[in-house]
C-alpha cells in the first residue's frame, strides 16, 4: 500500500463529476487500499477518489467514526469501500457541527445535512449493497458522495462564510 497525495481546493479534479467504475479489477482494489491507508494517515473518517486525483466514483470510510482516542488505539484500522455509491433516500435534518475536509485545509463550518440516508452501491467483490446510515455516518456518506459530484462542503455553507474561506486561501497562496 502507498500513501496518496490529497488534492486541495481549488484543484480541478475536486470540482468535476467523477466517472463511474465499470470494472472492479486489481487497479481499483489497489487504489481502494491506498485510499484507506491515506485516509487513516491524514487522519480522516472518509475519502473520495477525486480527493486523491482519481475521477472515479469510489469512497472509503471509517465504519467506527467518533470513537475516542483510547478506543481507536484498540480498534484495527479497518475501512469500508463503496463503488459507484448513490443516495437513494433521505430524511430528517441535522447540523453537522464543525464539518471539515482533507481537501479544504484549516477550515471548518456547520453544514445542514440529512439525518438519515439510504446508500446503494457495490462492494469490492462487485456485489450490490444497500444500507441506512444515521448521524455521523450519514454525514460522512453525504460529504463523500458530494465529492463524487464535484461538490465540496463549502458549497453548502453561506456565501459569506465561503467567501471568507476563499479570501483566507487566496492570501495564504500569495504568501507561499
Amino acid at each position: 500500500m502507498a500513501l496518496l497525495r490529497i488534492y486541495h481546493y481549488p484543484e480541478k479534479v475536486l470540482l468535476e463529476k467523477a466517472l463511474p467504475v465499470e470494472t472492479i479489477d486489481e487497479t481499483i482494489i489497489k487504489l481502494v487500499n491506498d485510499m484507506g491507508e491515506t485516509m487513516f494517515d491524514a487522519p480522516g473518517v472518509g475519502l473520495a477518489a477525486p480527493q486523491v486525483g482519481e475521477s472515479k466514483r469510489i469512497i472509503v470510510y471509517n465504519p467506527s467514526p467518533g470513537a475516542s482516542e483510547e478506543e481507536e488505539e484498540e480498534l484495527p484500522q479497518e475501512f469500508k469501500a463503496i463503488i459507484n455509491p448513490e443516495i437513494i433516500a433521505s430524511s430528517g435534518s441535522i447540523t453537522s457541527e464543525g464539518e471539515a475536509c482533507l481537501s479544504v485545509p484549516e477550515f471548518s463550518s456547520d453544514v445542514k445535512r440529512f439525518e438519515t440516508v439510504t446508500v446503494r452501491g457495490l462492494n469490492l467483490e462487485g456485489k450490490k449493497l444497500e444500507f441506512d446510515a444515521q448521524g455521523i455516518l450519514a454525514v460522512i456518506m453525504q460529504h463523500e458522495i458530494d465529492h463524487l459530484d464535484g461538490i465540496l462542503y463549502i458549497d453548502r455553507i453561506s456565501a459569506l462564510k465561503r467567501n471568507m474561506y476563499k479570501k483566507k486561501l487566496k492570501k495564504r497562496l500569495q504568501n507561499n
